[in-house]
């Protein structure tokens, strides 16, 4: 009996001894991450958000907004937070047939977002109603908590189940790119042995002919061409030795291009009034010199950007040059922004 009774008083301990730590505890982790984040968006709300509008209150107007547009400013950083949730957490969960939550928090991330916007307008536009300002102010406070709760009591116990540790590693070298909310992000995390292949569904795929892994991603030879060809831009490539390897075929095309000049020189492609051009600028892109020439020239009522840009591999090392071209003139008259469908 006494040893049991022993057994029981030490359970706990014993248990949190031999308890394997999970990868979410664990620094550089993106859960971990997330909820580092969290805590620092509660330290400014806590700490500084809501005293701050207390102060707007009781009548210390003048400081009291300086200081709420600093940090709603500081609060409008949580959009980097959303846009990693929303774009490396959400696909996967997808994946996996996870659908409702992922739209129904996003629609509600857009609204904290909007939120925010409208307190942030309020307060540079400060009209003399303390009061409804306030009310504002808290109001989304309010919805960031519940959202911070919804994270770490739905969202996160529901993904640490499922996703597999390649998931997590590409979540978090992806991260990077959307950039972090109010912390810098500690490191440590490892991924360690991979389980399956993060592209697992593109298995199959892979194993057909006709398919290309890249980067970011498998695409069909078809798929490529299809996709190359509608980009509203002329693109060619010249490899490292100056011979023309490929040109792109859109339906609008600035310059024609027949196919006789696949394997040509390049400088056999230009008129001899400006092939010492052409040699400049493959010599100053491929010697490193320069990543990038431009040019921009009238063609009647066309406005046409022309770039050189130098291609080269992780390593630097020089794979050719890519001339881009497109006629800018439509773009150049946009002004004001377009944020709806046009009506058929």
């Amino acid at each position: 009996r006494l040893c049991d009774v022993h057994a029981a008083v030490f359970k706990g301990s014993i248990e949190e001894i031999h308890r394997e730590v999970r990868p979410e505890e664990t620094p550089g982790h993106p859960v971990y991450t997330m909820k580092q984040e969290n805590r620092a968006l509660e330290k400014l709300i806590r700490s500084r958000i809501l005293p701050h509008t207390e102060a707007l209150e009781s009548g210390e107007v003048t400081e009291s907004l300086e200081l709420l547009a600093r940090d709603l400013e500081e609060l409008a950083e949580i959009d980097a937070h959303y846009s990693r949730k929303e774009n490396l957490l959400f696909p996967y969960m997808e994946k996996y047939d996870i659908t409702a939550p992922p739209k129904v928090m996003w629609g509600v991330d857009d609204e904290i977002r909007d939120e925010i916007r409208d307190a942030s307008e309020k307060v540079k536009n400060y009209d003399g109603d303390s009061a409804t300002l306030a009310e504002t102010i808290r109001a989304v406070a309010t919805r960031v908590e519940e959202m911070i709760f919804k994270e770490e009591n739905i969202l996160f116990p529901m993904v640490l189940d499922i996703f597999t540790v390649d998931e997590w590693a590409q979540v978090a070298e992806s991260s990077g790119e959307f950039g972090y909310t109010l912390i810098t992000p500690e490191t440590g995390w490892e991924p360690g042995v991979t389980g399956p292949a993060v592209d697992r569904e593109f298995e199959d795929e892979l194993s057909h002919e006709g398919y290309v892994r890249l980067d970011t991603g498998v695409l069909s030879v078809e798929e490529i061409n299809g996709l190359l060809n509608t980009l509203p831009l002329d693109m060619t490539f010249v490899d490292k030795d100056g011979v023309v390897k490929y040109f792109s075929q859109g339906k609008d095309r600035v310059f024609a291009r027949p196919k006789t000049i696949i394997g040509r020189e390049v400088h056999n492609c230009h008129p001899p009034s400006s092939v010492h051009i052409v040699e400049k600028i493959v010599e100053d892109l491929k010697a490193g010199r320069k990543d990038h020439e431009d040019f921009w020239i009238r063609m009647g009522e066309k406005f046409v950007y022309i770039r050189y840009f130098a291609v080269r591999d992780y390593d630097g090392k020089f794979l050719g040059i890519l001339e881009v071209t497109q006629d800018i003139a439509s773009i150049q008259e946009l002004s004001g922004e377009k944020r709806l469908l046009d009506e058929e």
